[in-house]
């Protein structure tokens, strides 16, 4: 809620803008929110803030492109080296572990590690610098890259969106439903407590029977 608070307060092209930097330097393989970014972003966007979801999706998939691009040329470039390294940088998220579950999906799996590594936290910030120290093919990676890109995050913006479009509408829908129940509670309500009091009063003004024997 934070985050969308605050790309709020900014103008729409400094919104593609850092939604491309952030999602960019996390494919890149620096663990940053990009999924949150986005998200936030996606659903401003259906509030009639004037973000177009759209150029939004554009943005987002072109970051996503090109931060796991050069994230493959580091990661070819720096090998085994480079992940020792950002083990010590970042040992939360490049822990031996991590790297070992990483590397096993992609020798299993091979360009589809990275086409469905963009849909998974971790494996997003591996997957550009990993296919590059494993030599994957770049074509292969070009290949899985894209299509993992435009799918999550033109899907993500798309999906957001509509769901925040559809959530408004529901909601005004239920304020005015709400407002209308809220009026029939009340005179239900009020018709209930005169009909008892009605009920009371004229109890209370019938004469008291007399006895027989009076």
């Amino acid at each position: 809620m934070h985050v969308q608070e605050w790309l709020d307060t900014v103008p729409a092209a400094a919104v593609y803008a850092v939604v491309a930097l952030v999602i960019g330097l996390e494919s890149l393989g620096i663990p940053l929110p990009g999924e949150i970014i986005l998200v936030s972003a996606a659903l401003l966007s259906s509030q009639h803030s004037g973000i177009n979801p759209i150029v939004l999706g554009a943005c987002a998939t072109a970051g996503a492109v090109v931060g796991d691009s050069i994230g493959y040329a580091i990661g070819r470039k720096g090998g085994r080296p480079l992940l020792a390294w950002l083990g010590k940088k970042f040992p939360k998220h490049f822990s031996e572990g991590h790297v070992a579950t990483a590397e096993k999906s992609f020798e299993k799996w091979g360009m589809w590690a990275v086409f469905f590594g963009r849909f998974v936290a971790l494996l997003r910030i591996f997957a550009g610098p990993l296919a590059g120290v494993l030599h994957m093919p770049y074509w292969k990676f070009l290949t899985a890259n894209v299509l993992g890109g435009i799918c999550w995050a033109g899907g993500t913006t798309a999906v957001i969106y509509y769901v925040g479009v559809v959530a408004e509408d529901w909601l005004k829908r239920f304020s005015y439903l709400g407002l209308v129940a809220a009026v029939l509670i009340g005179l239900t309500s009020m018709l209930v407590i005169r009909r008892k009091a009605k009920k009371a009063q004229t109890a209370h003004q019938d004469p008291e029977p007399v006895a027989a024997g009076d």
